[in-house]
């Protein structure tokens, strides 16, 4: 099978608050340096983009010295925490930003679904748009005719198509640039997070589509979303990025495996010193666990038995509050959908906290109603709405089977991730 995407040494950087080098003589100096094949003069103490370090220079690489090949016809979903370096990668592949070093071989023309709205002109109509985006990639009007209604009919938005995009909501946005880039023949598509934006229902349609492209149609997928069961469906292969380094690269399984592997680790980090966190931090997560019934610290519980949730939360500020706080742990299965937000408004009392104060929140669930395998779980704290602190992949724990219905029999996973007590009642007619 022939190469669709071939990499080799890809490195982008990024001068942090700068435009360019400063100045003009310093420019002059570094196009001077590339004409001649020199390295450039003002890339030599670049650092790793480790966004949760201040580090020493205002240099950084968003890529560095990535080299993978993709093969054509294959679905690839491309991994990595945010800031890792999958949109810089993506929009270097779609030719929207150029890279700094490497070289890059592209077979085929490439659509691409980066942003909402990129590449449209919200003056224009949407149908003028898909026609904008079809010269764009290279294609002749008359192809784009013959793809016109089927590309309208997917999007949905057929009332609206010859209304200005500047007046379609964000969902509407994505809608008809999918659209466009799945239908009109491009050899290559690539698709960032933004399918986020859609309801569940356009995105098991657009997942359809995209298995349909690379499965029946030969095209080349390229992926990127925090979906593990998205990913795990559409791709047959995947890679993780890891600040801007290639991390691993194999099949989809082993390479979700890996990432989530690489998550548990980093959640073992004491929380407290955690840099990759949200919030203005007037309140700060200092620690989790989870314990079982007998009030000890575990990694391991079983399906129907109590367990709590444990979180301890530091007051930083040097006064009382004694306003709104939320508070809550947001409950994912292993492949990244999430079940439930365990939350203390479900409680009957409110947290009010002291000067210097550290509390300990604690959600109990009397009879954990999971089934077998690993979950995770996210912390989240507000003020009045406004958020102090937020951690994703704070914990993590294993459920074992157990007898979760009190019938002597062990539940299994046939039974699916949630379990629900049950009263039945048969009646036989006379």
């Amino acid at each position: 099978m022939s190469l669709a995407i071939k990499v080799e040494n890809l490195s982008k950087v990024y001068n942090l608050g700068e435009i360019g080098t400063g100045t003009l003589s310093r420019d002059i100096e570094r196009w001077w340096a590339l004409v001649r094949g020199k390295e450039d003069p003002y890339l030599r103490i670049g650092e790793t983009n480790d966004r949760a370090s201040k580090g020493d220079s205002n240099v950084v690489y968003s890529l560095q010295d990535l080299s993978f090949e993709v093969k054509q016809g294959e679905a690839v979903g491309i991994i990595g925490r945010n800031g890792a370096g999958k949109s810089t990668l993506l929009k270097i592949l779609s030719r929207v930003t150029s890279p700094t070093a490497g070289k890059i071989s592209i077979k085929g023309r490439i659509a691409s679904l980066l942003e909402v709205g990129t590449g449209f002109h919200p003056e224009l109509s949407g149908k003028d748009n898909i026609f904008l985006n079809g010269a764009i990639m290279g294609m002749k009007k008359a192809e784009i005719k013959k793809k016109l209604d089927e590309i309208i009919a997917f999007s949905g938005v057929e009332r609206y198509v010859d209304t200005p995009v500047k007046r379609y909501s964000s969902g509407m946005y994505v809608r008809l640039a999918f659209a466009v880039a799945a239908h009109l023949q491009s050899e290559i598509l690539i698709v960032d997070e933004v399918l986020a934006v859609g309801d569940a229902e356009f995105q098991s349609k657009c997942l359809g589509k995209m298995k349909d492209v690379s499965s029946n149609e030969g095209r080349t997928v390229l992926f990127v979303s925090h979906n593990m069961a998205a990913m795990n469906s559409l791709c047959t292969s995947g890679m993780i990025l890891e600040k801007g380094n290639l991390h691993y690269a194999g099949d989809i399984d082993k390479t979700i495996n890996k990432y989530l592997e690489i998550n548990r680790t980093h959640s073992n980090k004491d929380v407290i010193d955690r840099k990759d966190r949200v919030g203005n931090q007037k309140l700060k997560f200092a620690n989790t666990w989870v314990e079982n019934a007998n009030g000890e610290t575990v990694e391991h519980v079983v399906s129907g038995q109590s367990i709590k949730i444990v979180a301890e939360i530091i007051n930083t500020t040097q006064e009382n509050i004694h306003e709104n706080i939320t508070i809550a742990f947001a409950l994912y299965d292993y492949m990244g959908y999430q079940i439930t937000d365990l939350s203390n408004l479900h409680a009957t009392s409110d947290i009010k906290l002291s000067v210097q104060n550290k509390i300990t929140i604690t959600c109990e669930l009397p009879s954990l109603p999971l089934n077998e395998g690993v979950y995770r779980y996210n912390l989240f704290c507000r003020i009045n709405n406004e958020v102090a602190d937020g951690l994703e992949y704070a914990g993590y724990f294993n459920v074992n089977a157990g007898d979760f219905f009190g019938t002597g029999r062990i539940s299994d996973k046939n039974q699916g991730q949630v379990l629900f007590k049950q009263n039945w009642n048969i009646a036989c007619a006379e």
